[in-house]
C-alpha cells in the first residue's frame, strides 16, 4: 500500500490516497464489514451525516476511478509485485490476491479447450456417443433459445445500447426542403437551406449530418433521425413564407419534435436570408441540449457509464452538470473524462471542461485542496493548452471566456465570447454566459435579447435557472419587481450572489418585508461576501459603475450593515 500511495498517478489525488488507506486499513482490521458507500462518504470525502448514496454518485465514482489506477498500476510499475490489492467492480472491500511473478497462463486454444478427459474417454465403448436426457433438454431449450433470440435480436440490440452506455454521436439525414409555394424562383434558395444546415451542423462535434441520402449511408448505415421540411405561403400573413421542419427518430418511425416559423418572403432573396433560417434551426436543434440528444440524456441520467466513456457522452454530461452545477454532476464528469483514451483526454475540449472544474472547485481532483489562486492558476494553464490544441472549437472559447470573467479579466472575456459565438452561433450555453456579462459591464440593452433568445432556445422544462438571472436584472429596471423576485429566486439557485441580491432588492422595492427578512439573511451568509465584503466582491463580478451605485444603495435601503458591504464579517 505504501508503495501504491508512493505512486505519483495516486499520490497527486489526496482523496483517492485517503481512500485506498482507509478500505485497506480497515480491511486489515478486521472491519470489512463495515466498509460500505455511507461510511466511506461521511469519513473519506467529507460528507454530512444525511448522505444519501443514490442520490450522490461520489462514493460509486471515486471506486471507479481507484479501480482504474490499481489496474494501472500492475500492469506497470507494480508488474512484479507479488500480492496485488485488488477493489472488485460492485464493492469497496479491497482483495488480497497473491499472484505469479514473470510468466502469465498460456491463452487458451482450441485444442486446450477441447482436450479431453482420459478417465472420461474410457466410459463408452469407443465410437459409441452417451446422452443424457439433461443434455438433451439443454440443447433442446437452447435451440429454443437461439431462435427466439435471434427473432428478437434487432430490438434487444437498441435495448442494450440504450442501456449499456454504447451511444455514439446521434446521425442525421438532412432532406432538401419541399417548396409548396407555386414559385420556382425560390426553389434554389430552399435547396441551399438543407446545404446550410449540414455545414452548420459540422462545427458542433455532436452531430453527424449529411444530405439527403449520402454520406454515412453509403457504408450501409441508416441514419437515427432524418429532418424534413416544407416553406409555403403563410396562410395569416400574404407577405411572408411559412417554414415547417419535423424530426423524425427512424428506428421507431415516430416524430419527436416540430417546429414552424413565418419569414419575410425577401429573406429568400437577400444575401445570408438563408444562413440565418439555417442558424435559428441549428440552435434549437444542434446543442446537446435539444432533442436529438434526449437518449444520451436519458441513459446518462439512469445509468452508470464505467466503462463505456466516450467524448459525446462526457459532453452532454458536462452539459448537464451546467445545468446544475453540483458536486455529484461534477464528479461524474471527472470520471467520464478520466475514462477516455489518452489521445481524446488530450483533446482540447475536454482539456477545456477539466479546467473548467478546476477552476469552479468541483469534480474531486487533486486540485481540491490547492488554494483558490493556486486553483486558478493552474486552470489558466490547462485553458491556455486546450485552446492551443483546438483554436477553433466554440466550447473551448466559451470556458475561455468564463475563466476570464471568474479571473477579472473583463476586456479578455468578451473577445472569447464573441469568438465562441463566432465559430458557433448555436452555442446556447455561451450565448447565456455571454449576456450575463454583458448585464454586469453596463450593456443591459445587448444583454436582454440574448438571454432571451437563449431561453427561447431551450425547452421550458430544460432552461437552467442561471439563464434567468439576466430578465431578474431586467425586469428590476423596468420596475416589474414582483417578476425581478421570480427570477432572481430562480437564478439564485445556480448564480447565489446575483441571484440573492436582486431578490433582496427587488423585495424591498416591493415592499414585502417578510421576504427581505429572508432574502438579507441569505446575502449575508454568502461565504465569499462573508470573506471580502459584499461590495468588494461585487466589484470583481461587475464593471458598471451606475449598476454597482444602485446595488449599494438598494443594499443599505434593504438593511445590510455599512460596515458589511467593504469588509469582511
Amino acid at each position: 500500500m505504501k508503495r501504491l500511495l508512493d505512486w505519483p498517478e495516486i499520490a497527486r489525488s489526496p482523496q483517492l490516497a485517503s481512500f485506498l488507506s482507509y478500505i485497506v486499513e480497515r480491511r486489515l482490521n478486521g472491519e470489512g464489514q463495515s466498509i460500505k458507500a455511507y461510511t466511506i462518504a461521511v469519513d473519506v470525502f467529507g460528507r454530512s451525516p444525511d448522505f444519501d448514496p443514490q442520490a450522490d454518485p461520489i462514493v460509486r465514482v471515486q471506486a471507479r476511478r481507484l479501480r482504474s489506477l490499481l489496474d494501472q498500476y500492475y500492469r506497470g510499475p507494480g508488474a512484479q509485485e507479488r500480492l496485488q490489492i485488488q477493489l472488485p467492480i460492485g464493492r469497496y472491500v479491497p482483495e488480497f490476491a497473491e499472484v505469479a511473478v514473470g510468466h502469465e497462463p498460456p491463452p487458451q486454444t482450441d485444442a486446450t479447450i477441447s482436450a479431453p478427459d482420459p478417465a472420461a474417454e474410457n466410459t463408452a465403448p469407443r465410437g459409441h456417443v452417451t446422452v443424457s436426457w439433461f443434455v438433451l433438454l439443454v440443447l433442446t431449450l437452447g435451440a429454443i433459445a437461439l431462435a427466439y433470440s435471434l427473432s428478437t435480436l434487432g430490438p434487444r440490440q437498441g435495448q442494450q445500447n440504450a442501456s449499456s452506455g454504447a451511444i455514439q454521436e446521434p446521425s442525421l439525414r438532412v432532406m432538401e426542403f419541399q417548396n409548396l409555394t407555386g414559385e420556382s424562383n425560390i426553389t434554389p434558395a430552399i435547396s441551399a437551406l438543407a446545404i446550410e444546415l449540414v455545414t452548420d451542423f459540422a462545427p458542433l462535434l455532436v452531430v453527424k449530418a449529411y444530405l439527403g441520402g449520402r454520406g454515412s449511408q453509403e457504408q450501409g448505415e441508416a441514419p437515427d433521425y432524418a429532418l424534413t421540411g416544407i416553406v409555403r405561403a403563410d396562410p395569416t400573413l400574404a407577405e411572408n413564407y411559412q417554414i415547417s421542419a419535423i424530426l423524425t427518430e427512424m428506428a421507431t418511425n415516430s416524430i419527436v419534435w416540430n417546429w414552424s416559423t413565418s419569414v419575410p418572403r425577401e429573406q429568400f432573396a437577400r444575401s445570408g436570408g438563408v444562413d440565418a433560417i439555417s442558424q435559428e434551426l441549428i440552435l434549437l436543434l444542434g446543442g446537446t441540449r435539444g432533442p436529438l440528444h434526449d437518449r444520451a440524456r436519458e441513459l446518462l441520467a439512469q445509468t452508470d457509464i464505467e466503462g463505456q466513456e466516450n467524448f459525446y457522452l462526457c459532453g452532454v454530461l458536462f452539459t448537464m452538470y451546467r445545468s446544475v452545477q453540483s458536486v455529484g454532476l461534477a464528479e461524474r464528469v471527472r470520471a467520464c473524462m478520466d475514462g477516455l483514451p489518452d489521445p481524446v483526454r488530450r483533446n482540447g475540449n475536454v482539456l477545456a471542461g477539466e479546467a473548467s472544474l478546476v477552476a469552479e472547485g468541483l469534480g474531486g481532483g487533486a486540485d481540491a485542496l490547492m488554494t483558490p489562486e493556486d486553483r486558478l492558476a493552474y486552470a489558466d494553464e490547462l485553458m491556455d493548452e486546450a485552446v492551443q490544441a483546438d483554436p477553433t472549437s466554440s466550447f473551448v472559447w466559451e470556458q475561455r471566456a468564463r475563466l476570464d470573467e471568474l479571473m477579472g479579466r473583463h476586456d479578455r472575456a468578451e473577445s472569447a465570447y464573441g469568438t465562441a459565438l463566432q465559430i458557433n452561433p448555436a452555442n446556447i450555453d455561451a450565448l447565456a454566459a455571454h449576456a450575463r456579462h454583458m448585464a454586469l459591464i453596463g450593456r443591459l440593452d445587448a444583454a436582454i435579447p440574448a438571454a432571451q433568445r437563449a431561453i427561447g432556445a431551450v425547452p421550458q422544462t430544460q432552461v437552467p435557472d442561471w439563464y434567468y438571472c439576466v430578465p431578474a436584472i431586467a425586469a428590476y429596471f423596468a420596475a416589474d419587481y414582483r417578476k425581478s423576485l421570480s427570477h432572481a429566486q430562480r437564478c439564485a439557485r445556480l448564480d447565489v450572489e446575483l441571484g440573492a441580491i436582486f431578490a433582496l432588492l427587488s423585495a424591498q422595492r416591493s415592499g414585502d418585508s417578510a421576504m427581505v427578512a429572508q432574502q438579507l439573511a441569505r446575502v449575508l451568509d454568502i461565504p465569499s461576501f462573508r470573506q471580502s465584503g459584499v461590495m468588494n466582491r461585487l466589484a470583481q463580478r461587475v464593471t458598471d459603475t451606475a449598476l454597482l451605485d444602485e446595488i449599494g444603495t438598494g443594499l443599505m435601503r434593504a438593511g445590510v450593515p455599512v460596515t458589511s458591504l467593504d469588509t469582511s464579517y
